[in-house]
């Protein structure tokens, strides 16, 4: 079968391949396309592209003849199923849309690659080294809904945050804040390092883990921005960082494995600095630092809810991940054991917030908040331990074994 284009004044080098391509993407092969244009470089052109493509061009023979418009006949392509012979053993690389937990598949072969997930992908793709490409790891049903939560609840630390409240606090209480605030900080380092380390290592077909990751580490820089500006909001320097407490969080960072890094930091770690932002949104002795608590706690509860939902899931498919877990835990209380952890600056610091002043019966009442604060973390650890499938008993004696950095 004979069909026909004609290009008029378009050449191949202003777009003209598109209308060619258009024109044999439904012929069946060994149709004829007759090619018509008055673009005096065409014939050279279509030369080249139907060599580069494959295709075979008939010679012309005898008068060329021309189009309604008056255009030449330049050449007659053969047709050889262009787009399907480029596109055989093309894959289709799972769902666009995660509907059903199936559209995404356990473990996304490495020449899949960059490639979204959804798309076609042509044979000859070269492979990445994903090392975070089975499901059972990363993935969790959750996933979507956090993102999309995460994405809708972000706020702008400039407008979110009333700097130029009116307050006045005692020499000794901003100086309790300036040093929960550097506490604070380094503990968001180490939280903002550790999901930004493995989003790299994971397979971009776990689309919305990887924003999850990339949202989560987003929000850890906004806390550790608002943390310094509220601890240099009457100061011009920030307090004291001990090493018992670099130590704690270099145990963070030095973990190779996903789901044990990810247990450490989001289940344990931050499910207890939770419990501190709420110690700080009640007994915060100023509004700017209420609010920055309560900003922070909002996000840092996000984090902690994938955690759980992503190790919850990663338990149930393998039996052996609860004793790696309970043996992260021993072995970082045993790394950890002759540290200091969390530095009697801050203690003394969350103490004197609570009290509100320098009375006796003040600082007794603080003490107990801090106590009861002590408390609050461990029963959100052993809650936690328990949703993931840990005995009650377990799970108070791994909760014990937490560091004393609280993160």
């Amino acid at each position: 079968m004979i069909h026909e284009l004609d290009l008029g004044t378009l050449g191949l080098d202003r777009g003209g391949h598109l209308l060619v391509q258009r024109g044999l993407a439904p012929l069946s092969p060994g149709d004829r396309l007759r090619v018509y244009g008055a673009d005096p470089h065409l014939h050279v052109h279509l030369g080249a592209w139907t060599r580069a493509h494959g295709l075979a061009v008939e010679p012309l023979e005898g008068p060329v003849g021309r189009s309604n418009n008056g255009a030449p006949l330049v050449a007659v392509i053969v047709a050889g199923d262009l787009v399907r012979r480029r596109w055989a053993g093309a894959e289709r690389t799972g769902s666009a849309q995660a509907v059903a937990e199936s559209d995404v598949v356990e473990r996304p072969p490495s020449h899949w690659g960059l490639a979204a997930r959804g798309a076609r992908i042509e044979a000859g793709a070269p492979s990445f080294e994903f090392t975070l490409s089975d499901k059972a790891v990363v993935w969790a049903d959750e996933a979507a809904r956090l993102y999309a939560q995460a994405a809708a609840a972000q706020w702008d630390p400039e407008t979110a945050i009333d700097w130029g409240a009116e307050f006045t606090l005692p020499v000794e209480v901003e100086d309790a804040v300036v040093q929960v605030m550097t506490y604070l900080i380094e503990n968001e380092t180490a939280a903002l390092i550790v999901p930004a380390r493995f989003l790299g290592r994971l397979h971009p077909h776990f689309r919305e883990v990887m924003q999850l990751l990339a949202i989560q580490a987003a929000d850890e820089a906004r806390h550790i921005e608002v943390f310094t500006r509220r601890a240099l909001l009457r100061r011009s320097e920030l307090g004291l960082s001990t090493s018992g407490g670099q130590a704690s969080l270099k145990t963070l960072l030095d973990e190779p494995d996903f789901a044990l890094a990810s247990f450490l930091l989001s289940v344990l770690g931050e499910g207890s600095f939770l419990s501190l932002l709420w110690f700080l949104r009640e007994h915060g002795p100023d509004p700017v630092t209420r609010a920055v608590a309560t900003l922070t706690a909002q996000d840092e509860a996000r984090h902690v809810a994938f955690g759980l939902a992503h190790l919850k899931r990663h338990a149930s498919l393998d039996p052996g991940l609860r004793p790696r877990l309970a043996q992260a835990i021993e072995r970082r209380h045993s790394t950890l054991e002759h540290t200091s952890g969390l530095n009697e600056e801050v203690f003394d610091a969350l103490v004197l917030l609570a009290a509100g002043s320098w009375a006796p019966d003040a600082i007794a009442r603080g003490y107990e908040s801090v106590g009861r604060l002590k408390q609050e973390m461990d029963e959100g650890r052993r809650l936690r331990l328990e949703r993931l499938g840990f005995a009650p008993v377990e799970a108070a004696s791994l909760s014990a074994m937490h560091t004393r950095n609280f993160m």
